[in-house]
Order: structure tokens, then C-alpha cells, then sequence
């Protein structure tokens, strides 16, 4: 059960005139003091069943949230009845065999799992109906309200995310990919292809469907699976096929890279400014830092939603 966060994404839907599901909380990083929250802890909930029991690091979803798992039927099921209350909003599965044999090697395991794709087949997973959903890694804390997020202008673009155009683009493909005009001029009549992280993006079904994006997606993971254009899982062929091509969003909305880099998960701080939301992207996560007893100082945001029962314990 300690994985089952493994296959638990969070898909924010909407309708037209839609509350929120929360009070709205404002966080700022002003550089002379430290960071601070005003959570509500999963006690303040209006229920009448303990929140959970189970070893699951999930923290508490909105009522607007769906959960998507990776297989239509899998062992843990009955846990995660006793574990979370019945939900009131539709749950979609996704069928992990969509993708199994398209997904190539990547520099970390966890990248591999299958529900890392599952955010390209949204506007097949969900009703025609629906027209705009906000795509949320599992590793994420919303601490604003969401429906500023929702209410992005997206103008013309299928997708609206944080871009990040200092980051060194390059460095997401392999010299194989750079050294080809063939492969690389999938760029060049894109005004500025910039690196974006597709923790938290803001799509609009319909544009995507119209565009074929998904299509688009698959052509280049079986182009990968042939001549190894890059290493990072999930993220790069979105790159391939909206970097550049994406409304961009306020930074505050994705307060990236708190897992620290792939290979040693170290600890990270905020960059000033203000923050609507934190994602422990990276190979460091919260849950399993705080189970080992050595957390980070940002883990401690988590850890007031964190789903597993017993208080850790700092080793020294």
C-alpha cells in the first residue's frame, strides 16, 4: 500500500459556473523571512469517518477531483475502499496496456509507470462534454484558490502551463536528436520552444482533439523506441509536441523541482515570490523522506496532509 500513490492522479473537472472547493490560501516567499501556510489539517473536514487508515501518501482531494488508477482491476482495491471515502465524482480507469509497449527506458524507474501517460489520453478518457480540466501530478499542493488557475486565458493554445525559458532546452534531448535537421527542425517554426513542466497544466479538451494531439505524442515515443531522442520518461515527447506552442501561466502556479534532481533527491528551497503551488517533482519525495526519518524543511507542507498515520521520527 505504501505505493498505491503510484496510480492515484488528480484531474480537477469543471463546469461552467463552478465554486470553489476550498477557501482560498494566499502563501508568499518574501527573501528576509521564512515561508508560511495557513493549511487546514484533514480533522477540519466535514466528515464523519476517519479520513484514512491504510499507508497511503495521498494527501486530501477536492470533490471536483477524479482519480485515475493503471489497471481496471488490481489487489490493493479493497484497501483503498477502506482507506478513502466513496467518491462523489466520476472515476475514470486507465488501462496501463494503452501505452506498455510504447514506453522506452528511462533514467529513473519511477518514470516508467505507465500512469505518467495517462495525462495524453484525457480527451479520450473523458466526456466530449467536458471541455477544460486542470491535469495535477500526484506530488502536488494546491495552496491557493484553484479556480484562478481554472479560469487561465488559454487565447488560442490547447494547453496553458508555467514556461520556463532560461532553463537549458537542450539538455532534454540527446545529441542524437540535436545532430539530426530532420528531427530537430520540429522546432523551428515554433516562435520560442521553451522547457515547461507538465506537472500542472490547464487543457482545453477540445482544441486538443481538433489538433490530434495525442496522435502526435505516440508518433514520437515510437520514434524514441527506435533512435533514442531522450532520457526523461513522460516529459519529453510533450515537449516535442507543445514547447513553444503553449499559453503561458504565472510561475507561482507550478513551485517546481522541490524533490530535487533524478538522481539524489536532495533538498531544495523555494524561489522568492509568490507560491499558489508546490510540486515535489524530482526523485526526492515527501512521504518517503519523511519515512525515512530525514526530511526536508518544505516536507513539513506535506506532512500536515499526509494520509499515513504514525508520527515519524527524526534520525540523527
Amino acid at each position: 500500500m505504501s505505493r498505491l500513490i503510484a496510480i492515484l492522479i488528480s484531474i480537477i473537472l469543471f463546469s461552467p459556473s463552478p465554486k470553489p472547493a476550498f477557501p482560498p490560501t494566499e502563501a508568499t516567499m518574501p527573501s528576509s523571512r521564512p515561508l508560511q501556510f495557513h493549511y487546514r489539517k484533514p480533522q477540519d473536514f466535514k466528515t464523519q469517518k476517519p479520513i484514512a487508515r491504510q499507508s497511503n501518501r495521498q494527501p486530501v482531494l477536492p470533490p471536483q477531483s477524479t482519480l485515475h488508477d493503471t489497471r481496471h482491476e488490481f489487489p490493493q482495491r479493497h484497501h483503498c475502499g477502506h482507506s478513502f471515502h466513496p467518491p462523489t465524482h466520476p472515476v475514470y480507469y486507465f488501462n496501463p496496456e494503452i501505452v506498455k509497449q510504447k514506453i522506452s527506458p528511462s533514467i529513473r524507474e519511477g518514470l516508467e509507470q505507465p500512469l505518467n501517460y495517462a495525462r495524453n489520453y484525457l480527451p479520450h478518457l473523458l466526456e466530449p462534454c467536458i471541455q477544460r480540466v486542470i491535469y495535477l501530478d500526484s506530488d502536488v499542493l494546491v495552496v491557493d484558490d484553484i479556480l484562478k488557475l481554472r479560469n487561465t486565458d488559454l487565447r488560442t493554445k490547447a494547453v496553458g502551463s508555467p514556461e520556463y525559458c532560461h532553463a537549458n532546452f537542450t539538455k532534454y534531448f540527446t545529441p542524437k536528436f540535436w545532430s539530426s535537421n530532420t528531427l530537430s527542425s520540429v522546432f523551428s517554426n515554433r516562435l520560442r520552444p521553451c522547457y515547461f513542466n507538465t506537472g500542472v497544466m490547464v487543457i482545453d479538451l477540445h482544441k486538443w482533439r481538433m489538433s490530434r494531439y495525442t496522435e502526435k505524442i505516440e508518433m514520437w515515443m515510437e520514434i524514441q523506441r527506435k533512435e533514442r531522442l531522450y532520457e526523461l520518461g513522460s516529459l519529453p515527447p510533450l515537449l516535442l509536441v507543445f514547447a513553444g506552442n503553449i499559453e503561458g501561466i504565472e510561475h507561482r502556479w507550478n513551485q517546481h523541482g522541490l524533490g530535487g534532481d533524478n538522481v539524489n533527491g536532495s533538498c531544495r528551497g523555494l524561489h522568492p515570490g509568490p507560491v499558489s503551488l508546490l510540486h515535489w517533482s524530482g526523485g526526492g519525495k515527501p512521504w518517503l523522506r519523511l519515512d525515512s526519518g530525514r526530511p526536508c524543511p518544505l516536507d513539513m507542507l506535506w506532512f500536515q496532509y499526509d494520509l499515513y498515520e504514525p508520527q515519524f521520527t527524526t534520525k540523527k
